[in-house]
């Protein structure tokens, strides 16, 4: 696999790779861009392009489900969370069906498209849904594991998939101890990719090959944090959570309302309250505000979210 990739590009040459004669797979005229279209090639029978329908992509793809379907809906972040979240949630949730959302161009890293299309309330969005679970590959290596593990998975899931291409974690350069880094997705498990005791990051997605690059540059200062790949965020790993060292840095590419941020603190408010110490938690992300366009790298330094944006932050949560 190169050393960078998409995880659009492993989610579409994985599902075209899979052997349930059962699994059907809809697109809303996107098949290029989230990589459906390597799935259309190899089995034209089971594919069906819907055309720029969202919500009417997901009543049918509820209807499939209930004559024993194994269903994969594709298309836009943005579009498959908030043009079609009214069939989702009816037709979709309410019944507990079997279908998998795995949308592309999502986070602040869709870049150039600007905030129209930058789904970075995605996750505050599906998180909230019942019945539905949330899942963020940190690359294409993962990204391929977790597209396995749907071929068996049953009930509503949403996969939050980018465009931008990944540093692939198990063969990074810019990341000394690479053999460390290996993604090994299991559901519902965070993956405890660095060890530290003095702190835990705790992040996902594009931004989890950043706090580890920020992890061993606070290690040159004598400052040894953990990193923890939470690519499970709904059902979210409590254990992980509240054993990891404190303090907690969260990192994530989209909205802190609702988010990864949420969750973890969710996790420590209900199960782990001590005032008596310094802060526990600091949440990065994007507050209460719309992106903007312009290109990946720039806009994750725009809103603070570079491996240097993790270092300062970090030490100014251990101070």
């Amino acid at each position: 696999m190169k050393k960078q990739s998409a995880t659009r590009d492993a989610y579409g040459k994985t599902l075209a790779s899979l052997r349930d004669p059962n699994i059907v797979v809809l697109d809303a005229d996107l098949s290029e861009s989230t990589r459906t279209s390597f799935f259309a090639e190899k089995h034209p029978e089971r594919f069906f392009e819907m055309g720029i329908s969202e919500a009417n992509m997901m009543g049918v793809a509820a209807g499939l489900a209930t004559c024993g379907k194994n269903v994969f809906v594709s298309t836009f972040g943005v579009f498959a969370t908030t043009r079609a979240l009214d069939q989702i949630r009816q037709s979709i949730c309410y019944a507990d069906l079997d279908v998998k959302i795995c949308a592309t161009h999502c986070g602040l890293t869709v870049g150039e498209d600007g905030a129209t299309h930058q789904a970075i309330e995605d996750i505050s969005i599906m998180r909230t849904l019942a019945n539905m679970e949330v899942i963020v590959p940190a690359d294409a290596h993962e990204a391929g594991q977790v597209t396995q593990f749907l071929e068996k998975h049953k009930g509503p899931v949403y996969v939050r998939l980018g465009r931008n291409k990944y540093f692939n974690m198990h063969e990074n350069p810019r990341l000394r101890h690479r053999r460390y880094y290996n993604a090994r997705f299991r559901f519902g498990k965070a993956q405890i990719l660095k060890e530290g005791k003095e702190a835990t990051i705790i992040a996902c997605g594009y931004m989890v090959t950043k706090a580890l690059m920020a992890a061993e540059k606070l290690a040159h200062e004598n400052i040894h944090v953990g990193v923890i790949n939470m690519s499970t965020i709904k059902p979210i790993d409590k254990e992980a959570i509240l054993k990891c060292p404190k303090p907690i840095l969260t990192v994530e590419e989209g909205l802190v309302n609702g988010g990864l941020g949420s969750a973890v603190a969710e996790v420590l408010c209900e199960d782990f309250i001590d005032f008596s110490k310094k802060p526990m938690l600091k949440r990065m992300g994007v507050y209460n505000e719309f992106a903007e366009s312009g290109k990946a790298e720039e806009l994750l330094k725009k809103y603070g979210l570079t491996h240097d944006d993790i270092v300062a932050e970090m030490k100014n949560l251990l101070l």
